[in-house]
């Protein structure tokens, strides 16, 4: 499949995975998952028709494996990033004691003073390490890292979650338990 070919179809999964099952006629089922045949009844209806090969490749192609099939390969669902309620049946797990948050020079005042909050979606969204954020940030404008005493907030009771890809999610991060992570090098 030609690459701008599997960022549109990308692009067009997420926003019906994550936002609005509903404009496709879509119903997403317990832990967010859809069947994959409704998936591309539904997609073909609307003018993006696609095999289950395109599928499947826009799944293996995508650097941040947006979404996951099930074990069975009946099912797809988006990983995370919805704005729409949706029971991902993720556990609560530790984090480690320090996660990271890709965001733009701009917001980082706003940031640093209010706190991270989902704006719009369920959760906030935090990375694994340094270079993540930072590549995260760089889609929003010039990149800053900011780096959460994940640990600490876990310890006072702050549930934290991680999804499929390896995106950990939690309701909030105060002011006080983030920075500016420093530069690397």
């Amino acid at each position: 499949m030609d690459p701008r070919r599997v960022v549109k179809v990308s692009k067009y999964l997420s926003r019906h995975l994550r936002h609005d099952p509903g404009r496709l006629g879509l119903e997403l089922q317990p832990g967010g998952w859809v069947a994959v045949d409704e998936l591309l009844a539904a997609c073909a209806e609307r003018g993006m028709a696609l095999s289950r090969a395109d599928l499947e490749e826009v799944v293996a192609r995508n650097d941040k494996r947006r979404f996951a099939f099930d074990a069975a390969g009946t099912r797809i669902r988006a990983s995370q990033g919805h704005s729409v309620p949706v029971d991902l049946g993720l556990e609560p797990v530790p984090p480690p004691e320090r996660l990271f948050h890709g965001t733009s020079e701009g917001r980082v005042a706003a940031i640093l003073r209010d706190g991270l909050r989902p704006m719009g979606r369920r959760h906030v969204h935090l990375s694994p390490d340094a270079g993540t954020a930072r590549r995260v940030g760089a889609r929003h404008g010039r990149p800053v890292v900011l780096e959460v005493a994940a640990g600490d907030l876990a310890a006072a009771g702050h549930p934290f979650l991680r999804s499929d890809n390896g995106v950990w999610l939690t309701d909030a991060v105060p002011p006080g338990a983030l920075w500016i992570a420093p530069a690397p090098g």
